[in-house]
């Protein structure tokens, strides 16, 4: 956009029954501070950047089904975060409090469910030999 200039923040908002709540398991899990916080929202900051995760009250929140399936809130969108050792990293989210989805499409890569159900994914970080 033309409008942008350098150091403007961008960001996404993730809809949450209890924004704050799944504002500290992102800040815990990811090691970024919680910016900022007030009733129905809170923001984990990037560190370094002006990038902003918003997390907003939705009072008839319906957490998404993963895999999608057919009459069923689906997903509408999924974080990525590339990890060094995927049994590590999925071991610490588990003990922030996400839970293992049932479905795991690949070796490389868990699924795993946030506190509120929104799926998220863990990537093993690629080795040599590029697998």
């Amino acid at each position: 956009m033309r409008s942008r200039s350098s150091g403007m923040w961008w960001g996404t908002a993730i809809e949450a029954p209890d924004p704050g709540a799944l504002a500290r398991f992102y800040s815990a899990l990811l090691g970024w501070p919680i910016g900022h916080e007030e009733p129905g929202t809170a923001v984990v900051v990037v560190p370094g950047g002006s990038a902003y995760l918003v997390f907003q009250q939705a009072a008839d929140y319906r957490p998404p089904v993963w895999p999608p399936a057919d009459g069923h809130q689906r997903p509408m969108m999924h974080f990525d975060f590339q990890v060094g050792d995927l049994d590590s990293a999925v071991a610490e989210a588990v003990a922030l409090g996400a839970s293992p989805a049932a479905h795991q499409p690949q070796e490389n890569v868990r699924v795993l469910l946030d506190p509120a159900g929104h799926p998220f994914c863990l990537c093993r970080e690629a080795d040599e030999a590029g697998s």
